[in-house]
């Protein structure tokens, strides 16, 4: 690239060319980038001139990056990781002159007791920061954030992770529940009602959970009805409101609708869980995770999740 291509380039269309690389879609790349997509096809046009190379080309589902493109993606990653580093004030982090994206992994459930106070601060702080919260079912939790996809995630687990850095909000143990007027609402669960039941799942058969009820079940020639496989506790709750399903879930969320659901105990012993916040320990500089993160620390501590 010579003297001329270096000036044509900036920030913006680097965050661009990432995105797309990222999303392979310019449709949610401008959804990444909090921008319209005439603007990301603007920057990607601008891109393309000042490397001579097409980048991407359109295909039925979005876009493919070139052979370009692909030797260029680990430089522009290392890129605006080093402007971000170089950005970013080595002082204490003030949200109210960021205009930082942070992005989020984390169940439905979380960000119900997480966005409320996190966004409050921000109003009152009258930051320009945005937050987008993303599932946590799609991909790993430690690549993604190994990778710059997420700053943080929020996740429950009954074994702690040992491939990224977590610190702990709190523990809890597992209940069983349904609807308040399930017909078998006021009377003990046994294994074999447990196993008669229709159950629903958060992710059935991508959870430690499910398989350790499932394996226990088995040691005593049982089995339970695992029916309805969902991504999100509110499509739980709504089943159980709507049905005579029951659900195995943290006594917390349980908690959380207890005015809706009658909860009892398991009739089988499972571990205990952690609700943990997580982040890449390559971020750990970074004054923005790191306020972040103390902001979600600082809602558990503070009372929040009980």
């Amino acid at each position: 690239m010579n003297a001329r291509d270096i000036r044509s380039l900036d920030v913006g269309m680097l965050r661009t060319f990432d995105a797309l690389m990222r999303e392979r879609s310019v449709s949610r790349a401008a959804q990444r980038l909090f921008l319209s997509q005439p603007a990301v096809s603007a920057s990607l046009t601008r891109l393309r001139e000042v490397f001579g190379d097409p980048l991407f080309t359109r295909m039925p589902h979005g876009v493919a990056p070139t052979a370009r493109a692909e030797a260029l993606a680990p430089q522009v990653e290392q890129l605006l990781a080093g402007m971000a580093r170089l950005l970013e004030p080595q002082q204490d982090f003030d949200p109210a002159t960021s205009n930082r994206i942070f992005r989020v992994a984390g169940s439905d459930f979380a960000s119900r007791w997480l966005l409320a106070p996190l966004s409050r601060e921000l109003v009152e702080a009258g930051s320009a920061i945005r937050i987008l919260w993303e599932p946590t079912q799609t991909g790993s939790i430690a690549e993604r954030l190994r990778k710059g996809e997420i700053d943080l995630a929020v996740i429950a687990r009954i074994h702690r992770p040992q491939d990224m850095q977590t610190e702990v909000l709190y523990e809890d143990h597992y209940v069983y529940v349904t609807r308040r007027d399930h017909p078998q609402a006021g009377e003990p669960v046994t294994l074999e009602s447990f196993c008669a039941v229709p159950q629903v799942f958060l992710g059935y058969g991508t959870s430690t959970l499910d398989d350790l009820i499932d394996e226990e079940l088995a040691r005593r020639g049982m089995r339970r009805h695992a029916q309805l496989a969902v991504s999100s506790f509110g499509q739980i709750l709504h089943q159980l409101r709507c049905s005579d399903h029951a659900a195995v879930l943290g006594r917390r969320v349980a908690q959380a609708f207890a005015s809706e659901l009658a909860i009892r105990a398991l009739p089988l012993e499972l571990p205990r869980y952690q609700s943990m916040v997580c982040w890449d320990g390559g971020s750990s500089g970074d004054v923005g995770v790191e306020w972040l993160r103390g902001g979600v620390v600082g809602i558990s501590v503070s009372g929040a999740l009980a």
